[in-house]
């Protein structure tokens, strides 16, 4: 079946139905975006997906709803917004539309949901409060930001409202699909990540051809006994610490405490390898200017690291 309108509701809008018009929008882009209130517009028909509007959720009308009641759940009892809907019945072809491999979609589809889909159901049902985030952080969740592009109320020129919706759509698409492409890097990355620790072997230090996100496929591996990771940048060659978590800034090993804020001559004097540039004062992070002055301060820096555990 064709589908030729992708309906909503007018007036002001939410994160969930823009997020929602996301999607669809990609999966269907010959379809006219309508939003309207208009019940012979809002009643299931065919060629026609209907969402955050019209009173019901029925997958097989094409009909996304979710303020009726009984509202639709997720198998663990939390409230879906129209985005979650969305999401369930349509992201895996967006995934697909995307272009992210077959063999990714379904841990990505997860992830996504898990990680940003859900936390704007929340916020939409009311089940979070975003002002719990502290005063700091409560205007800077990402359904807010997205509200915010939504007209003043003394706006009131006529086609305002969807004027805003359209401009805000862009604004939406670029967060969505900025996370999936970032995910689908992820798992790129994790492949290159396991051929580098086969590499590596029972040593202590793994080289990556180029910068990428590494401690995923480091944790999967199991490959406890790294310490330090290397790989160009640029013209020069890093060094860095592998962390114990997301949730903290302690590695497993830092870099030697008498190089911390070093640069140059400096360092080179401290470490006593030619060519080291920079050691951050945090000691998680050098530079050198080549592959083998990195390998070098990396030796040293496991071997320090290795004393000093006992």
């Amino acid at each position: 079946m064709t589908i030729t309108h992708l309906v909503t509701h007018s007036g002001g809008f939410h994160a969930d139905e823009l997020l929602s018009s996301v999607i669809l929008t990609r999966l269907f882009p010959e379809a006219t975006l309508l939003r309207t209130r208009d019940k012979t517009w809002i009643t299931p028909d065919e060629g026609r997906i209907i969402y955050d509007v019209g009173g019901d959720f029925d997958a097989q009308a094409q009909i996304y709803d979710h303020h009726q009641r009984p509202n639709p759940l997720r198998e663990d009892g939390q409230p879906y917004s129209s985005f979650g809907l969305i999401w369930a019945h349509y992201g895996r072809d967006y995934l697909a539309a995307m272009d992210v491999p077959e063999t990714d979609i379904e841990a990505i589809h997860e992830s996504f949901d898990r990680g940003f889909v859900l936390p704007v159901d929340l916020v939409d049902n009311g089940a979070v409060n975003t002002s719990e985030a502290g005063p700091l952080f409560s205007g800077m969740t990402l359904p807010v930001l997205l509200e915010s592009l939504k007209t003043v109320f003394d706006d009131r020129a006529e086609g305002a409202d969807d004027r805003a919706f359209h401009d805000a759509l862009p604004v939406a698409r670029a967060f969505v699909e900025a996370q999936i492409k970032r995910k689908a890097a992820k798992f790129r990355a994790e492949g290159m990540v396991m051929n580098a620790i086969d590499a590596a072997g029972s040593g202590h230090i793994l080289e990556l051809p180029m910068g990428m996100p590494f401690r995923a496929g480091v944790e999967k591996a199991g490959a406890d006994h790294l310490l330090f990771v290397i790989h160009p940048r640029g013209a020069d060659w890093t060094l860095t610490t592998i962390r114990v978590g997301d949730d903290t800034f302690d590695n497993r090993a830092d870099l030697p405490a008498a190089w911390a804020g070093l640069t140059d001559g400096a360092l080179e004097a401290a470490s006593g390898v030619k060519g080291a540039k920079f050691c951050h004062n945090g000691r998680f992070i050098a530079v050198a200017t080549s592959r083998e002055a990195t390998l070098k301060m990396a030796d040293i820096a496991v071997q320090e690291a290795l004393a000093a555990s006992g």
